[in-house]
């Protein structure tokens, strides 16, 4: 199996959005993404699959120095011999994919933040680099650009946490901050034991707000210029924002079960913002409610 076959297996098997997105990029780009998106998967898998912390630890300090071996041109991974023809012409940065591992160490560190600034700061290492990185892929030509990515990544996360509150939360994780658990009167035991309430729906919502802000906030960023390059991310924008707009239709009960988009109504937006161009997903960003 070569490097691509072992990048593009792992991207597959995932069944996520971004698989969808990525079928429709010219094959360098294509590749290039594909291996970033399998280097995220495997030091994510770390984290999921995490029994003894001291381990998991030892093995992300091994993608450390890998990725201080792929930058010295003598990577030993799949993955990263995949990212390496890439490096120059993606504008891919050692410290961007540091900082994707650090965010994985932090989960081993953290399961609850305080406030948003403290789950911001989580979310750019989870999926805001992740943003920027995909971005120079994609490629671009103004700077701003990449204000718009990094807000995009982010939206991306909260989505996925918004998501998987019940999941994380039987993993002894709950990423909503303490200070909006408090503002709601939503207790943490309530979460763990699944139990919804008034309150909970409540809270669900704000971090729904708080998500299309960020939605929002991209879309005003991203500049006319790059937005031919970057209708990848916009095509991930409108699966997310979707998935968004089914959860709130299902009243939140995120507790104990995982809402989702089938893959062919995945593939179905990803194909008609992908012939439709940027204006139409970006419209529809830019109309998420401007409250939080």
């Amino acid at each position: 199996m070569t490097p691509d076959q072992y990048c593009q297996d792992k991207a597959a098997r995932s069944g996520s959005s971004f698989y969808y997105a990525f079928l429709f990029l010219p094959p360098p780009r294509r590749r290039a993404i594909t291996a970033m998106y399998a280097f995220c998967r495997e030091v994510d898998d770390i984290v999921d699959d995490c029994v003894d912390v001291s381990i998991a630890r030892t093995k992300l300090a091994w993608w450390h120095n890998e990725v201080q071996q792929l930058f010295a041109g003598t990577p030993n991974h799949p993955v990263t011999k995949a990212l390496l023809p890439c490096l120059s012409d993606c504008k891919i940065e050692a410290a961007r994919l540091h900082a994707v591992i650090e965010g994985m160490e932090m989960d081993l560190d953290q399961t609850r933040y305080l406030d948003w600034p403290g789950l911001e700061k989580y979310c750019w290492h989870a999926a805001g680099v992740v943003g920027e990185l995909s971005a120079g892929i994609f490629g671009y030509q103004d700077p701003n650009t990449l204000a718009y990515a990094t807000k995009l990544g982010l939206a991306f996360q909260m989505t996925n946490i918004i998501r998987d509150v019940g999941e994380d939360a039987r993993r002894g994780r709950i990423y909503l901050p303490v200070s909006d658990l408090q503002k709601f009167n939503v207790k943490a035991a309530d979460i763990l034991s699944r139990t919804y309430t008034p309150e909970f729906a409540q809270l669900m919502a704000y971090q729904a707000q708080r998500a299309r802000a960020l939605y929002r906030q991209a879309a005003d960023h991203l500049p006319e210029t790059d937005r031919r390059s970057q209708r990848p991310g916009l095509m991930m924008a409108a699966i997310y924002a979707t998935l968004l707009t089914e959860i709130e239709a299902e009243q939140w009960k995120v507790l104990d079960q995982r809402i989702s988009l089938t893959p062919v109504r995945k593939l179905w937006l990803a194909w008609r913002n992908w012939v439709g161009g940027a204006k139409p997903v970006l419209s529809q960003l830019k109309r998420f409610e401007s409250d939080y």
